[in-house]
């Protein structure tokens, strides 16, 4: 009895089970893939011209680009609590707009209308940095695939909550935006809890490589299957009956990855720190040489105080001049003779929020996307 409770307190503080939920919310986040299939609804519905919806479409970019608050509160908020604030959003926003289109409230002018998509839009953006932070955290040597799988699946959103539109068979076209308001919000309520950092760090495994291939193959299928589904439904009248096991088989892909948390829980013994050992010389060296790499560099005074020729010589000797430095410098430091400063983060590690804001990176990544948000604004 005792095994079987660690089995599943393994299985709720999995790294890769927040992977999974994170997959499931980014399935649902892409809510601004959608708006090219709710705007005719409602300029039919408003007797908007195309310039009032480019309006909308304009605000549906805006709400989709501005994630600085998203981010801002997930650094002093837990996860679940800004998830929950991105399904507020979402909910009021675009339930709000799906009372008005269906009548059951007044029609407000254009200017309150993009606001009510600017809200109900920037509601992914707690979902996409939500499930982004806790997955990045929960893999710090793969956040290259990590990121990578997630916004997959985030840009496949809107050709899944389409098929499973598709499967309601409803005349009524407004439905589409009750779907868009209320199916992301009840998906990112039941998983909210589960998608957080669980110190994915120490729950490295020799399977992980043939985990992230299990992944990739999964989000490989469930693309083609989306896009071969989408064409046979273009060409081709289906009954009812056939469209609805489409879309069970789409769910079926969707469960799928859960298996892996599941058999790494249950189908071994409980991840216990010391599972290390059981790695690969390969990956066993991996850690050792990032140690061994900050190492180099714990001091940035170590740098300033190193001779010009000690990059020039081998490997072994470089590390052990430095070592030979910073050991004097810590001795210095401790007798209060030199003040050491405090390194900052390289690419790839955590940054906070104002040591990012120093970085050229970040503000190269922050001009491109708001040039981009600009072409768009001009395209329309």
């Amino acid at each position: 009895m005792a095994g079987l409770k660690e089995s599943f307190s393994s299985f709720f503080n999995s790294r890769w089970l927040v992977f999974v939920a994170a997959m499931w919310i980014q399935s649902c986040a892409g809510i601004g893939y959608l708006f090219g299939s709710i705007s005719p609804t409602i300029k039919s519905s408003l007797n908007y011209n195309q310039r009032q919806v480019a309006r909308l479409g304009v605000a549906k970019d805006l709400g989709d680009s501005v994630g600085l608050l998203a981010g801002s509160l997930s650094e002093i908020l837990p996860l679940w609590a800004a998830l929950l604030i991105g399904t507020i959003q979402n909910f009021v926003g675009y339930g709000w707009v799906w009372l008005i289109v269906t009548g059951r409230a007044p029609v407000l002018p254009l200017w309150a209308m993009c606001i009510l998509i600017i809200v109900g839009t920037n509601g992914e953006t707690y979902f996409n940095t939500a499930a982004l932070v806790s997955c990045v955290q929960n893999f710090p040597k793969s956040r290259g695939p990590v990121v990578g799988i997630l916004k997959g699946f985030a840009g496949l959103s809107g050709a899944i909550l389409t098929q499973v539109y598709t499967v309601m068979h409803s005349p009524d076209q407004a439905s589409l935006i009750f779907m868009v308001a209320v199916g992301p919000t009840m998906v990112v309520i039941a998983l909210m809890f589960i998608v957080r950092p669980v110190g994915g760090h120490k729950q490295v495994r020799s399977s992980d490589g043939l985990s992230f291939s299990i992944i990739y193959s999964i989000c490989l299928l469930l693309a083609a299957y989306l896009m071969g589904v989408m064409l046979v439904e273009d060409l081709v009248d289906l009954s009812q009956t056939v469209v609805t096991i489409f879309t069970t088989i789409l769910f079926i892909l969707l469960i799928i990855p859960i298996v892996i948390p599941i058999n790494l829980s249950f189908s071994r013994e409980p991840r216990v720190p010391g599972e290390e050992a059981l790695l690969p010389e390969s990956q066993k060296q991996e850690p050792s040489k990032s140690v061994d790499h900050d190492q180099e560099i714990i001091f940035s005074e170590v740098e300033d105080e190193k001779p010009n020729d000690v990059d020039l010589l081998p490997a072994s000797e470089r590390q052990k001049r430095i070592a030979q430095l910073q050991a004097k410098l810590a001795q210095a430091a401790a007798e209060g003779a030199v003040r050491i400063k405090k390194r900052r983060p390289r690419r790839g590690e955590d940054f906070t929020m104002m040591e990012a804001l120093i970085k050229a990176d970040f503000w190269l990544m922050f001009f491109l996307s708001s040039f981009r948000f600009w072409f768009w604004f001009d395209c329309d």
